[in-house]
């Protein structure tokens, strides 16, 4: 365009701007007749907008023209910002579920009826709730019924120690008695048999004194009449007597008789004794059998204070341990468990953690102790990054995750168990760096590199970037404060181009 056309359209321009402003001053006049109301705060605010926004379409026209006209004398123009400190806080966001960290099954301690059950699936109680609990009565009988049990249990145990204790006493007793009987018994015969070899010997020496006398008397039987004769026959007679009527032989055969008396008593004695010896080895325990006894007694009284124990704990219910959420009840009103039998399972709201899953990239980012924001149907929670696993698994894309766990600091009773959870942790955090818009960097095979404007020129600088947010990014290396980057680098421009720099605040 030559300097007449220039001309030509700069009066233009200014006859419009003139007959523009006449008509405004005109229409002003019109409005000033009018009664004039206050405007509204809304309304005035939107007219404002209206007015800058036309006022920048304005400029930006103007410039565009300005820009047509010149453009064959002009460089071209880029936005610049200027390379600031200032701090940055990397966060990785992510989700997961909400999971207790703590859980319990309640089992049936006793076999008896239960009572009233007040709390359903999903229910949430308080630490101390009763849970549930079993009928007053069927307890009460339970009760008396063990301790029925306990007291036979240990009548019947001493019963037995006693009893063997007497047949220990009793195979002692048969023991010795017959270790004496069997002397006494040897004894008396002993002594018989010297008895009976004494009146042996003294029925002989008798039958022997007699034979002699008969000799004699054969001797003086020429003699009849003779005193010799006739004392001979008196000393035969007496001799025959003493044979059988010898006071020494009667009172040893009274004595035989006697002591065989006696051995035949020891007899049978030693017969009871050995009967007694019989019945009381195969009665009384050996020490295995003994031990056992002991062994049963001591399981079946432990058995009985157990389930005495476990009747007296459930007497006023079973409560809640902790603040919690039901998730499995199994329980029903009115029937009877089996001992053992899972009953009810709390899961608890005091104790809660949010599981979730790291990939690859952020796996570098997370560490334990990390803290994090926990959001859970609008409300936030404190989090601690508590346990990071350590090994992979796929997702249901097939990616390979891994799971990590984020503690809940401050629970209340808005958790939810089992809903997801917006995680926002606090992965690293820089303060006053330098820092750049996060859109003015740029990548390639080489690496980061922005773009600045050196004595008019468009140029590429390498830059070490360190952590970043969602807007800024730090640079370790490459940058200076103050030094002015380009924000956006439009096509056509290149590097080496001469550019005129627009800075923004």
């Amino acid at each position: 365009m030559n300097q007449e056309e220039l001309n030509t359209t700069e009066n233009a321009t200014e006859m419009t701007s003139e007959e523009s402003g006449k008509k405004k001053k005109k229409e002003k006049k019109v409005k000033e007749k009018k009664i004039k109301e206050p405007m509204d705060k809304a309304k005035k605010k939107k007219i404002i907008k209206r007015s800058i926004i036309g006022g920048i379409a304005g400029l930006i026209v103007l410039f565009m023209i300005v820009n047509s006209v010149t453009a064959s004398n002009m460089s071209a123009m880029v936005f610049t910002t200027s390379v600031t400190k200032g701090d940055v806080e990397q966060v990785l966001s992510t989700s997961g579920i909400v999971k207790t960290q703590e859980s319990k099954t309640y089992f049936s301690e006793v076999a008896v009826e239960v009572g009233k059950v007040d709390i359903a699936l999903g229910d949430s109680v308080k630490k101390g709730d009763i849970l549930f609990s079993y009928d007053t009565d069927a307890l009460a009988e339970e009760k008396k019924l063990i301790e029925l049990k306990l007291q036979s249990n240990e009548g019947s145990y001493e019963s037995s120690l006693y009893k063997d204790n007497k047949y220990i006493s009793e195979l002692g007793e048969a023991n010795i008695n017959l270790e004496v009987l069997e002397q006494q018994i040897t004894d008396c015969e002993n002594y018989v048999t010297e008895l009976n070899k004494k009146i042996k010997d003294k029925q002989d020496a008798l039958a022997y004194e007699g034979a002699l006398l008969q000799i004699s008397l054969v001797d003086w039987s020429d003699q009849p009449y003779s005193e010799e004769y006739e004392n001979l026959q008196k000393l035969i007679q007496l001799n025959a007597y003493e044979q059988q009527h010898n006071s020494e032989i009667e009172a040893w055969q009274n004595e035989v008789t006697e002591y065989q008396n006696k051995i035949a008593a020891y007899k049978e004695y030693k017969a009871e004794m050995k009967s007694q010896k019989s019945t009381s080895e195969s009665a009384s325990m050996d020490s295995g059998s003994k031990s056992q006894l002991e062994a049963n007694a001591e399981i079946e009284k432990i058995n009985a204070t157990e389930t005495l124990t476990a009747i007296e704990a459930v007497e006023s219910g079973v409560n809640a341990d902790f603040n919690g959420v039901v998730t499995a009840l199994s329980i029903v009103e009115g029937g009877t468990p089996t001992i053992g039998s899972s009953m009810i399972t709390l899961e608890s709201t005091e104790k809660v953690k949010v599981e979730i899953a790291i990939s690859k990239y952020d796996l570098e980012k997370i560490a334990v102790g990390q803290k994090a924001t926990v959001n859970i149907a609008g409300n936030n929670y404190e989090g601690t990054v508590s346990k990071i696993n350590g090994m992979a698994t796929t997702n249901a894309s097939g990616t390979a995750v891994v799971g990590a766990d984020i503690r809940i600091e401050n629970p209340d009773e808005n958790i939810f168990l089992g809903v997801e959870a917006k995680i926002t942790i606090d992965t690293a955090k820089a303060e006053q760096v330098l820092v750049v818009p996060i859109e003015v960097l740029n990548s390639d095979k080489d690496g980061d590199f922005v773009y600045v404007v050196e004595n008019g020129i468009l140029a590429k600088k390498r830059v070490v970037t360190g952590i970043s947010s969602d807007n800024y990014c730090e640079v370790k290396e490459g940058l200076t404060e103050g030094e002015q980057i380009v924000t956006d680098v439009t096509t056509g421009l290149e590097e080496g181009m001469a550019v005129t720099a627009i800075p923004q605040e």
